[in-house]
């Protein structure tokens, strides 16, 4: 079949994907590129001279310099039916990572690699080997620690893969150790902490757990048929929260984090006292020792208690 000629608005989207075709060939026989493009050869020929009044535009909407304007080389095409581009005006000029600034998304994206459904995807190495190479020097070498929680994140990823439950032994602040048998939905980063959500066979319900009081987690043979369920937000509000005030400075507001928000901020001047929701107050101890001083918790007793004896906790460690 003959290539049909091609209308104003067909040719003007094939000359903008034109451009990096011929740029990624170097040199590409005009037949050639007429039948990657599904177009006559006169009709592609015509395209590619087309290029040569088209560039950037200088003052008053005209091209004032020839460095402006693509260009080919006309004797390569006239004599070998052969295009080249000579110049490809600025889309060469493109911004380009620094060497810092790609390192800091490779630290990023090798995080999210290790989450279950986005590591295994693909998508995530491509990105990193193209971030890689986008950078304008060779980026630094980094290397993203691997926590405690590295064997349960694993498991986890294992188990959803395999639409199988998991069972663990989890410890709640100040509770008993307890079995749980859980089908996994989705595993979160929020605040620098790790969370699993998921369908608890113990509580009838979803629940959150935070990885850190995961242990001795195995896969089971328990098919998993809640794992498709959708899940609530990982700090929506839900009938047995408590409420815990806090008072800090208006600047330390958004260190808050995911807490703030879903805040009630009241107060004037350089001091906000802060009501939020949690599922448990005594959770927050770890927000009040990593402000250090920034932020004092008020109330409820249980949530101060629980700061201070984490904090003792840690100087305990220097002694």
């Amino acid at each position: 079949m003959s290539a049909q000629p091609l209308v104003a608005t067909d040719r003007a989207s094939l000359i903008l994907q034109l451009v990096p075709y011929l740029i990624s060939k170097g040199e590409v026989t005009v037949e050639d590129a007429a039948r990657d493009f599904d177009v006559a050869p006169d009709e592609m020929r015509s395209m590619v001279e087309k290029l040569t009044v088209i560039g950037l535009p200088g003052d008053g909407g005209f091209w004032q310099m020839a460095n402006d304007l693509f260009d080919i080389d006309w004797d390569l095409l006239d004599e070998q039916d052969t295009i080249s581009i000579t110049n490809a005006v600025a889309l060469e000029r493109t911004p380009r990572l620094t060497a810092r600034e790609a390192a800091a998304l490779l630290a990023g994206l090798q995080l999210a690699a290790s989450l279950p459904g986005v590591g295994d995807s693909g998508v995530v190495q491509g990105l990193l080997a193209k971030l890689a190479a986008g950078a304008s020097s060779a980026p630094a070498e980094v290397i993203v620690a691997t926590p405690v929680v590295d064997d349960v994140r694993t498991t986890v990823a294992a188990a959803v893969q395999r639409g199988v439950a998991v069972s663990f032994e989890y410890r709640a602040p100040d509770a008993p150790v307890t079995t749980r048998t859980v089908d996994p939905v989705k595993v979160h980063i929020a605040d620098g902490q790790w969370y699993l959500q998921g369908w608890c066979h113990l509580r009838q319900a979803v629940r959150t757990f935070h990885l850190d009081r995961v242990s001795e987690v195995v896969l089971t043979d328990i098919p998993s048929t809640h794992g498709a369920d959708p899940l609530p937000g990982l700090f929506e509000p839900t009938e047995s929260d408590v409420i815990v005030e806090l008072r800090c400075r208006k600047d330390v507001v958004p260190l808050l984090g995911e807490f703030a928000a879903r805040a009630v901020v009241r107060g004037k001047g350089d001091v906000r006292s802060v009501r939020l929701r949690v599922g448990d107050e005594r959770s927050l101890k770890r927000l009040a020792a990593r402000l250090g001083g920034d932020v004092e918790v008020v109330s409820p007793d249980t949530a101060r208690e629980a700061a201070r004896a984490w904090a003792e906790a840690g100087l305990a460690q220097y002694t």
